[in-house]
């Protein structure tokens, strides 16, 4: 007699299928913003990232809403704030869920052939992320493993980098910190380097920058500095399933990005953001290398096909899996659309 799939089969079979099709967007995005490396036209890259994954996530079993993405309905043709995707978004039907996308992480690296640039997308269940406006975040992360509370926003450069080392059994001279390569960080840098911290400049790619701190190979202990609001959703998203510990909190500007923000739904503009505060409940992550990075290697071409390396993972099972795609266009003429 043939054995029935309870429920929980049925959903642990749509979870992963679901994650596996996650892999398949950020392909469609890093596969059609490899077309473009080197070549010295960041917004043709991204512009091609976007319409790739645009076209890819209409074959994703869901009824998505983007609330990380391109900016406004008037900003941006697609993947805007808001917008509705996914097989079942117009017909109704299939998982609701929230969705955060970065298509392009680094355009000015793809554009220069630099490392480090990919493809991104988090899902979350309805109600999930944060909805973050577009300006800059203060951050803090940390990897798996350690005491809660061991860094916080609130604290000095020293006072974090002394606790962490603590906490590791190292000296403050064997930590290494990741931040961006911006002239608002000069203090940060300069504090680093008094309190003996190595340093890792990273010209974009913050994304990458906080996910770095829970991989082993990359040597990065800790990130520190500003970056933008939305990846840091990303970011949060990816440590929420890969292990590790954030902070954020939104820097505001002017009172414009003040009352975007409340209309957004932020009451509190000094609000410290934990990890599970910016990704909440069962969240899923994937990414795919554009050039290689210390995380992914980036697409390689061969003949009439392209070999991609993506990560995926999530939060309920802590499972983490890279994924090796090979890519015939000779057989697949619309590869470049997932």
């Amino acid at each position: 007699m043939a054995e029935t799939d309870t429920p929980h089969d049925r959903q642990v079979h749509v979870d992963r299928n679901l994650a596996l099709e996650l892999v398949r967007v950020t392909e469609a995005a890093g596969l059609a913003a490899s077309r473009w490396m080197g070549r010295g036209d960041k917004n043709a890259a991204d512009g091609a990232a976007v319409e790739a994954m645009r076209r890819a996530f209409d074959t994703v079993a869901i009824s998505g809403t983007v609330v990380i993405g391109e900016g406004e309905m008037d900003e941006a043709p697609m993947l805007y704030i808001g917008e509705k995707v996914g097989l079942y978004a117009k017909a109704g039907g299939g998982p609701e869920v929230d969705i955060a996308v970065d298509p392009l992480e680094g355009t000015t690296i793809t554009a220069k052939g630099g490392p480090n640039a990919m493809a991104c997308v988090a899902l979350a269940q309805k109600g999930g992320f944060l909805h973050a406006p577009d300006i800059y975040m203060d951050k803090i992360a940390v990897g798996p493993g350690l005491p809660d509370g061991v860094v916080d926003l609130d604290a000095s450069v020293e006072e974090n980098l002394r606790n962490l080392a603590r906490a590791k059994g190292r000296s403050v001279t064997d930590l290494v910190v990741c931040l961006l390569d911006r002239d608002r960080h000069k203090e940060i840098v300069k504090r680093c380097r008094a309190a003996g911290a190595r340093i890792m400049m990273i010209p974009d790619g913050d994304v990458s920058g906080v996910v770095a701190v829970s991989q082993i190979d990359t040597g990065v202990d800790i990130y520190l500095g500003s970056g933008g609001a939305p990846e840091g959703v990303l970011a949060a998203a990816a440590l929420r399933c890969i292990g590790g510990q954030m902070q954020g909190r939104l820097i505001f500007e002017n009172e414009d990005q003040v009352l975007r923000a409340k209309e957004m739904g932020i009451t509190d503009p000094q609000r410290v953001y934990s990890m599970t505060d910016m990704a909440r409940g069962d969240v899923m992550f994937a990414a795919t290398g554009v050039t290689t990075g210390p995380m992914l290697r980036g697409v390689r071409d061969f003949g009439k096909g392209a070999i991609t390396h993506s990560i995926v993972m999530r939060s309920k099972s802590g499972t983490v899996r890279y994924v090796e795609g090979h890519h015939n266009f000779a057989l697949k003429p619309a590869a470049f659309a997932g």
